[in-house]
Formats: C-alpha cells, structure tokens, sequence
C-alpha cells in the first residue's frame, strides 16, 4: 500500500545544502506546526453572526451521551482574521468536543477555559525543553505559572513538552526532551497532582519503517534517546501522543494507496504478511506501525493518543484530494470509529480506546508551508462551519457535498510565481522576498535578470520576483520547499515565459 514517510536516505544532497540556507525548508512529508503565542490585528466576527453560528452548531451537534474524553479539538492561532478566544472557546463547547489543545499557555485563553466542561492540554514551546532540564527550578516554576495558576477550575489534564521535537534534526533538544518532561512531572507529584499527563506530540517521521505494518520501526538515530521517553511514558502512565495524517501518504502515492482505503470507506482490505492481521484503513495501518515499533523495544502497553488528525479543506495545485468533500468524508468516519462503543482500537490493538484531536478548529492564514497548511481547519475565520460536521458520532446523515475535481492530481507543467497579493501589496517586502531568494540561488538571477540577460525586461519587481520564485521552486520541490515566499506566491498552469525568457518549470 505504499510508504508513510520519505526517509531521509532518499533526499538529495542539494536538500541539506539548502537547509542551511533556507531555515523553513521542509524535509518531511509534513512540517511541524509550531504556533507562537498571540498576532495582532485579529478580527472577531459579529455578535448577531456569531449567536446564529452557536444555534446552527448546537443543531447539529446535539447529543443525548457524550462520548467523553474521546474527540477534541487543536486550537491554533496562527491567523490574522481569527476570532478572539472568547469566542473561539464558545464555538468549540457548542461543537460539543470534549477537549481542546493549545500550542502554548496562553494566559487569557486558560482564564477563559476555567469552568467549562473541556479537558485542556497545554504546551511547552520547543526553545524552552533545555532550559526546563538544566534547571529544575525553573521548571517548577513554569508548573506553577502555567498550570497552578489555573488548575483545578481549569481542567488541564496534559502538558506536551515541545512539538514534534524528533521532526527537528536538534540534538540538544532530543538529549534534554526526557529530563524537561521529568522536572515538570516531579513538580506536579511533590503537589500531589496526578490526573495531569506529561508527554510530547511526536509524527510519523519518527519510524525509520512503517510498511507493512509489523515491520514497524524507530529510526536508528533517535533510539538512543526514544528508550528513555519510552520509560518515561511507561512509568507515569501517559501516552504515546502521535501526529498521524494518512493525506500524506496517500497524496504521495495516489495510483498504490487506495483513495476509499484512506477515507476508511470501501470494502478495500490488506493483510500484514508479518503478523496475518487485517486493515482496513490506512490509519489503522500507521498507528499499529507505531504499536509495533513500541513492542519491539519491549514497550507493549504504552497507548496511544492522537494528538493531531485530519484532512486539508484545500489545497496547491500539486497536492491532490485536498478538498471539503474529502475533509468531510475523513473526520465524520474518523469520529465514527474513535467513538464506536465499544471501541474499535486497531488490529493490533483491538478494543483500545483512542483518544483523538482533530486537527484543527480554524483555517490559519499565517501558516508556512504549501496551501494544505493554512486549511486544515473545521471552521473559516469568521467562525462559520465549512461543512458540517458532529463531534458526538451520533449523526450519520449530512446534506450533500460538491464532488472533489481534484482526487487524480494535476497532470502538466506548473510555475510558482507572484500572486494577486504579492502585485498589490508591499512593494519592499516583495523586494527583500526577491533578494533573498536570489541569495540563495547561486548566480541564477545574476545570469537572467541582470542588466542585458535574457530575462532583465520588463523591468519588475513583480517580474524578477517570479522569475525567482519559479527558479527557485523548481529547484527545491523535491527538498519539500513549498511556492509559499511568505505568502506571496502561488502555482500557476499558465506559462509565464517571455520571448527568449522561459522560466524554470515542474511537471507533474
């Protein structure tokens, strides 16, 4: 059924000379969500729009038993057009989840989330895990800022110590990952508290094998420190939290992994010639990998939580099936099997319960990254469904969706050039963009842009900008680097060459 992940063996050296030039390079199928803590300029949708949302979402959300503690929600705030934590937090408790996520610890949104009925799991940023290890004080204190302050009236129940910290090729952070987690944990038993879980979110690019399913195992760099937070995890009771996207895979593999398969739809089976069990999702498959590779290190009873889970609502023009039909196909079956009593769990695990967060409450603008990441959300901006969707599992019908166009991929030539955003806003930031890409493509735009070459006319910002942009795309791609520049490019399937110009292409 194909791989999950692209081992690192497979990128070109080109890759890694570029991560040193380019910080923001993605390496991996999927690139860590980090969120920061606050942006200005948020927008907050309309009173009257917003008590006519709850009503609608109370409407379909309605349920007589809550499957508790089951489904959640990641609540990011990497937007600028979001609304405010208020209301934010009143639109997921009429959504009827059970539990939310922060990236952060944010102040004013645990305040707010005192009294509710929702599980709360906040986080430690990454810069901060080796200072949590060296000094013990200082972590205590961090507990006593971040959890005591708000803790019992609001219900925190997890503290993930960084964000997918082995996806980062930092040393200093893996080696210091387990005595951070420790510190905090040694805080909260010297109080007395032991319904908090200490864990860290981890992604699939934390296995070296993946497929089948029972050839699972750690990637040999990260076993040196992965055996200790595996004892950690074993020891306190926590859980293996895991940023799982079965898209990616999918995506990556269109004409080996089947669509229906990954949308847990379809009478499509696959049996593990390894351990004879039989899936039926390819979700199914990426947990038992991780199960798996567990086991084989003598860890059989570590469960796991997902930490992040869903589908993109859209998408590039080189990233297939990223649409709200597909988005709504996966989450409502998702929710169906997390919340199946009795549960489901995996062939590996069968009858385990899966604790999940759905990734994630809002479409988020201000993301890096190729156009899935800045749609993965149940919500737009102003706070409105973009299809609807029941937390609780309990509905099963829903209004129709307009069919995908897109599940097969683009087949062509793309170019990554200046957007509609990048022509009208600011000109010097559209000119700083050209410079540093210029920077980093090694005489390029020197021999087509300068004064005389072939590409040098018209004179424009707009114009070298997307010379450079498409160059330096077409370059990178298969590094992972994405027609982003800071929002200031997009893919397009017209052909922008100029007479004797003709601009770097990727074909699909």
């Amino acid at each position: 059924m194909g791989i999950y992940l692209t081992p690192t063996s497979s990128i070109p050296f080109m890759c890694f000379v570029t991560l040193f030039l380019t910080p923001k390079v993605l390496l991996l199928n999927h690139h860590p969500y980090y969120q920061s803590t606050r942006f200005s300029g948020i927008q907050v949708a309309s009173m009257t729009n917003l008590a006519a949302l709850l009503i609608f979402l109370t409407i379909i959300s309605v349920s007589s038993a809550q499957a508790i503690d089951r489904i959640g929600i990641n609540y990011g705030k990497l937007g600028n057009n979001l609304p405010s934590p208020y209301h934010s937090i009143e639109l997921i408790k009429s959504m009827k989840a059970t539990m939310v996520k922060l990236y952060d610890a944010d102040p004013e949104t645990l305040k707010l989330l005192a009294g509710t009925d929702l599980r709360v799991s906040i986080m430690v940023r990454n810069e901060d895990i080796v200072e949590l290890a060296t000094n013990e004080t200082l972590a205590s204190q961090w507990v006593q800022d971040n959890v005591f302050a708000y803790y019992p009236s609001t219900m925190i129940r997890s503290i993930m110590v960084g964000n997918e910290v082995y996806s980062n090729h930092n040393a200093e952070q893996w080696d210091n990952l387990v005595l951070a987690m420790q510190h905090i944990k040694n805080t909260l038993h010297t109080h007395d508290i032991h319904d908090i879980k200490v864990g860290t979110p981890l992604a699939m690019d934390i296995l070296g094998s993946t497929f089948p399913p029972s050839n699972g195992t750690f990637r040999v760099d990260t076993l040196t420190t992965i055996v200790p937070l595996l004892q950690f995890l074993n020891k306190t009771g926590s859980y293996f939290f895991l940023d799982v996207y079965p898209y990616f895979p999918w995506s990556s593999n269109i004409n080996t992994i089947d669509l229906n398969f990954t949308l847990f739809r379809g009478n499509i089976t696959y049996v593990d010639p390894g351990s004879n069990l039989t899936y039926t999702n390819l979700l199914d498959q990426m947990l038992d990998s991780v199960y798996f590779s567990m086991s084989k290190l003598g860890f059989s009873n570590i469960p796991i939580f997902i930490a992040e889970t869903g589908w993109p609502n859209q998408g590039d023009l080189d990233q297939p099936g990223a649409n709200d039909y597909n988005a709504a196909i996966y989450n409502r079956n998702l929710i169906k099997k997390i919340v199946a009593d009795p549960p489901f769990g995996t062939p590996a695990r069968p009858g385990t319960i899966i604790p999940t967060y759905l990734f994630s409450l809002y479409n988020e603008n201000l993301k890096y990254g190729p156009r899935t990441e800045r749609y993965w959300g149940l919500l737009k901006p102003d706070g409105t469904p973009i299809y609807p969707i029941d937390l609780t599992g309990n509905q099963t019908v829903f209004g129709p969706l307009q069919e995908p166009k897109n599940n097969l991929g683009y087949k062509g030539r793309l170019w990554c050039v200046v957007d509609k955003m990048g022509q009208t806003g600011n000109a010097s930031e559209l000119g700083l963009a050209l410079r540093n890409t210029c920077s980093r493509l090694n005489g390029t735009c020197e021999s087509a842009l300068g004064p005389g070459k072939h590409c040098y006319e018209p004179v424009s910002v707009v114009w070298h900008a997307s010379f450079a942009f498409s160059a330096y795309w077409a370059q990178f791609r298969n590094c992972g680097e994405p027609c982003y520049f800071g929002g200031l490019a997009s893919l397009t399937t017209r052909n922008p060459s100029h007479g004797s110009c003709h601009f770097p292409s990727v074909s699909l």
